[in-house]
C-alpha cells in the first residue's frame, strides 16, 4: 500500500478553518440524510478548509457502520472535490478497523482517528492500534490525542515514521508535552500535520501559535461561520486585538456555558445549528439535550457574538 511517488498527502490541503458537521436526525432519532447534506453543503459554501465527517461532533460512537458509511459518502458527495473529506474511526482495533474500510469505501480523503474505546492502554498498546490502522488502507490518518490517549514523544517518533500518518490532533492541552513531541519529530528528520484540538479551540489558538501549531479545528463554525472567519482571520494576520474582543466577548462565555453540562460540546452546537434554521434534530443517547434555561443563554451569547463580528466587519470595510 505504498504512497504514489505525488501524491498529494491530506495534510498538505488542510490550511484553514476544519468544519466538523453534526450528524442530523429526525424527530424519531433516525439519521436524516436530507438534512444533514444541507448542513454539509451550506458550510462547504463558507470556505472551509476541509470537512471531518463522523467526528466527535458528529457524534460518531452512537452511529452504527451502515449509518457511518452513509454519512461519510454524502459528505463526499456535498465536498464534490471542492474540499477534502476526513473520516472518523474509532472503537477497538478489530472494529475499527471496519469503519476504516467503510471511510475508503465511502469516498474519503484521509481518517481522524479517535481513541480507542474504554481501554487505558500503555505506549506500546497504543502504537500497535495506530500502526495496525493506517497499515489497513491508502488513507492518510491523523491521530487524535485525548482521554485514553495520550502518547509520549518517543511514540509520536515512531508513529510519525510511518508513511500513512500525517499528522496528530491535541486534544489534551499540555503544550510542554506537545512541544516535546513536536521537537522529537523534527530531530528525527519528519514533520507531522499539528492541529488545536481542544474543545473551543480559538481559547487556545493564541497560545497554540506560539510553538507553531497554527490548524485547530472550530465547532462554532457549524452554526456561525461569520463568527468563526473573522477570528480566523484576526489570527492569521496577527490582529491579536480583534481576536480578543472575540475571545473575551463571545468564546469565553461560551466555554463557561459549556462547562455547565456533561456533553454540551456537542449539543450546544446542534442546538444553535437548529436556531440557526436547520432542523438537525437532537443529540443521541447518552448524550442529553441542554436545558431550556441554558439555550436561552446560548442565544444571547451567540447574538452578541454576531453583534461583535457586524462592528469588525463595519471597521474592516466588510471583509467576509
Amino acid at each position: 500500500m505504498a504512497l504514489a511517488p505525488n501524491a498529494e498527502r491530506i495534510a498538505d490541503r488542510l490550511d484553514g478553518i476544519l468544519f466538523f458537521p453534526v450528524t442530523a436526525f429526525d424527530a424519531k432519532g433516525t439519521l436524516n440524510l436530507g438534512v444533514y447534506r444541507e448542513h454539509v453543503r451550506q458550510r462547504v459554501g463558507d470556505g472551509p478548509a476541509a470537512v471531518f465527517a463522523a467526528c466527535g461532533t458528529g457524534e460518531y460512537p452512537a452511529l452504527d457502520l451502515d449509518e457511518y458509511r452513509s454519512c461519510v459518502a454524502a459528505a463526499v458527495e456535498e465536498a464534490a472535490g471542492r474540499v477534502p473529506v476526513v473520516a472518523g474511526v474509532g472503537h477497538g482495533t478489530a472494529l475499527a478497523v471496519q469503519f476504516v474500510r467503510a471511510a475508503e469505501e465511502a469516498g474519503a480523503d484521509g481518517l481522524l482517528v479517535l481513541p480507542p474505546y474504554l481501554v487505558q492502554a500503555g505506549q506500546a498498546g497504543l502504537l500497535r492500534h495506530y500502526l495496525t490502522l493506517a497499515d489497513a488502507t491508502d488513507l492518510d490518518q491523523i491521530i487524535y490525542l485525548r482521554d485514553n490517549a495520550v502518547i509520549t514523544p518517543a511514540t509520536a517518533v515512531e508513529l510519525a515514521r510511518h508513511p500513512r500518518i500525517v499528522g496528530l490532533k491535541d486534544g489534551v492541552g499540555d503544550i510542554d508535552l506537545m512541544q516535546r513531541i513536536m521537537g522529537a519529530i523534527r530531530s528525527d528528520g519528519n514533520e507531522l500535520l499539528f492541529i488545536n484540538g481542544l474543545p473551543t479551540a480559538e481559547m487556545t489558538a493564541l497560545a497554540y501559535r506560539g510553538i507553531g501549531v497554527e490548524a485547530y479545528s472550530s465547532a462554532v463554525f457549524c452554526f456561525a461561520p461569520r463568527i468563526s472567519l473573522a477570528f480566523f482571520r484576526a489570527l492569521r494576520s496577527g490582529d491579536d486585538a480583534t481576536a480578543r474582543e472575540l475571545l473575551d466577548g463571545f468564546y469565553q462565555p461560551l466555554v463557561e456555558l459549556r462547562t455547565r453540562g456533561s456533553g454540551y460540546a456537542v449539543s450546544l452546537i446542534k442546538a444553535e445549528v437548529r436556531r440557526a434554521g436547520l432542523d438537525v434534530g437532537e443529540v443521541r443517547p447518552p448524550l442529553a439535550e441542554p436545558t431550556p434555561a441554558h439555550l436561552a443563554e446560548l442565544a444571547a451569547v451567540v447574538d452578541r457574538g454576531h453583534a461583535i463580528a457586524d462592528a469588525i466587519e463595519a471597521r474592516t470595510g466588510g471583509a467576509r
